[in-house]
């Protein structure tokens, strides 16, 4: 076996692999480590080395790549998957640092640390005009309950703040567990003193700290981003810093790294800013390189892969029979993650057919992936499905049923704290397909921009969804019906589902229009692909 470090690491973790008997191990440099990649087994990264598809095509024998920290940005995953490769990384390794640097952010806030230090070591002696304020009492917004966003908890409420957080993919008794109340992102920007990320990027989250945001904020609250520049407009932020609605911002991560030079928000005196090193301690370097370590042994050694970010490779015979229900299953947990309400509890996957008979832990896995997608903490796939989702509380179950009219089936429900959500898929021509929506049948591609709609079965419904696109030029692609066979109840009005596919996601202000008809119940956007 074949080791190749491109990167620094902490020495104990590459004595873990010299105590491999028979283990080859080549400790390089990012400017050297090619050289060595021919008949390697696997190979150890940081943040500086990029490992695409010219460097895997040198790799031939390349079993694993294991980054040893969070981000995977530097790995390809297409092209990882694609060479039936595994990748790893090691989450919550660096979590204590980053808490630890976020707490620091806010003291350094609340105190005005580093403008004290400035003037005291100019010779002045400003001791009123350093007045500061206390953690204690003062409301702390966190968003994005994951690794790090628990650690701040714990050390928040050492200074005994009051803790609110936003966070859709964690259940209202995890969260009570920790001594937070669970909030939604509106009242946790109106509440908190103190706000601090830490989300990955993702499509919803991509800016979410913008004007809009800002504008919903207590006045004179403080910010704290220690997650990802992409999180925040950066013109935004300085608008409500010299606004004064913000009294305080602290960015460790920038929309580029580094920032131009003459950024203006950084030379707001209430901008605080560092080199995105809130992971950078000895401790925390020393700690993922030892994980690292010991997960590539556990793969390489027992076939055992812990912390995997990608799919794993499969037979092609299993492939050939589980892989399209694995896709069916992901693009279910998606669309359930979009049109439910309220905080998940649980998920049970109902198989009808014969494909989940050598697969469905899989196909299980690919559909918690699909629900948990959405997450603000995290990639989830196939192989971290239930680690994520044992983590956050969220129950599973399976059940096989007899195959009934002649169709092979998988029914997705998720329950959460609101009711619960039931969405059902097949394939048709090798395609997935969405059949059914809590009990009502209709047909619907399980791809493309989507618009899902429940209404009452009034006439009129259909007309006003195609004025309201047609007056906003959002262009109908595909436009499908059902309705329920009969009412939830004696005497009720019965219910309609309709799912429009358009070429454009229709923005905020189209959706407040389609929902403003007397009869539209609910309107949701899911974006599938």
């Amino acid at each position: 076996m074949k080791v190749v470090i491109a990167e620094p690491l902490a020495q104990a973790a590459i004595e873990q692999f010299q105590a491999q008997p028979g283990w080859e191990i080549v400790v390089s440099n990012p400017k050297e480590y090619e050289a060595h990649l021919g008949d390697c087994d696997a190979l150890v990264v940081r943040s500086v080395v990029k490992v695409n598809k010219a460097v895997l095509d040198q790799a031939p024998h390349l079993r694993v790549i294991g980054r040893a920290g969070v981000g995977v940005d530097n790995v390809d995953m297409a092209a990882a998957t694609a060479a039936g490769v595994l990748v790893m990384n090691t989450p919550g390794g660096n979590a204590v640092s980053v808490a630890e640097h976020t707490l620091a952010f806010m003291l350094s806030m609340a105190r005005m640390v580093p403008q004290a230090s400035a003037s005291t070591k100019s010779g002045k002696w400003e001791k009123k005009k350093f007045l500061g304020n206390e953690l204690r009492g003062k409301t702390l917004g966190v968003v994005g309950l994951g690794a790090i966003g628990r650690e701040v908890v714990i050390r928040a409420r050492a200074f005994e703040m009051k803790i609110i957080a936003c966070d859709p993919f964690i259940t209202s008794q995890t969260a009570a567990n920790m001594g937070v109340e669970l909030v939604d992102l509106d009242a946790l920007y109106a509440r908190a003193d103190y706000i601090t990320l830490h989300v990955g990027v993702t499509p919803e989250t991509r800016g979410m700290v913008n004007a809009t945001a800002i504008a919903k904020m207590k006045d004179g609250a403080r910010l704290v981003n220690c997650a990802r520049g992409e999180l925040m407009d950066q013109a935004a932020l300085l608008a409500g810093l010299e606004s004064g609605k913000l009294a305080g911002a602290a960015l460790d991560v920038f929309e580029q790294e580094p920032p131009a030079a003459g950024l203006p928000l950084l030379q707001h005196e209430n901008l605080f800013a560092s080199p995105h090193i809130g992971g950078s301690t000895e401790e925390a370097q020393e700690i993922v390189g030892i994980r690292i370590a010991q997960q590539m042994v556990e793969y390489l050694a027992h076939g055992v892969a812990i912390n995997a970010v990608n799919m794993p490779a499969l037979s092609p015979d299993q492939y050939k029979t589980v892989g399209p229900w694995l896709d069916v299953a992901e693009r279910l947990g998606k669309f359930a993650s979009y049109i439910a309400e309220g905080n998940p509890k649980s998920v049970r996957i109902t198989y009808s057919g014969a494909f989940a008979d050598s697969g469905s832990n899989l196909i299980r896995n690919a559909g918690l992936a699909g629900v948990l997608a959405r997450s603000a903490a995290g990639r989830a796939n196939i192989v971290n499905a239930m680690q994520i989702a044992g983590n956050r509380g969220l129950q599973t179950a399976e059940q096989h049923e007899t195959r009934y009219q002649h169709l092979d089936a998988l029914v997705l429900e998720l329950e959460t704290d609101q009711g619960t959500t039931a969405v059902e898929g097949t394939l048709v021509l090798g395609k997935p397909r969405l059949i059914r929506v809590d009990g009502i049948p209709l047909e619907a591609a399980l791809s493309g921009n989507l618009t899902y709609l429940r209404n009452k079965d009034v006439p009129g419904v259909i007309g006003h969804v195609g004025t309201v696109l047609g007056t906003n030029r959002v262009n109908i692609a595909n436009f499908s019906l059902g309705r329920q066979e009969a009412p939830a109840k004696p005497g009720a009005t019965l219910e309609a589902v309709a799912i429009v596919e358009t070429d454009a996601t229709p923005d905020e202000p189209v959706l407040r229009q389609l929902v403003s008809h007397d009869a539209v119940l609910r309107v949701r956007t899911v974006i599938l692909d």
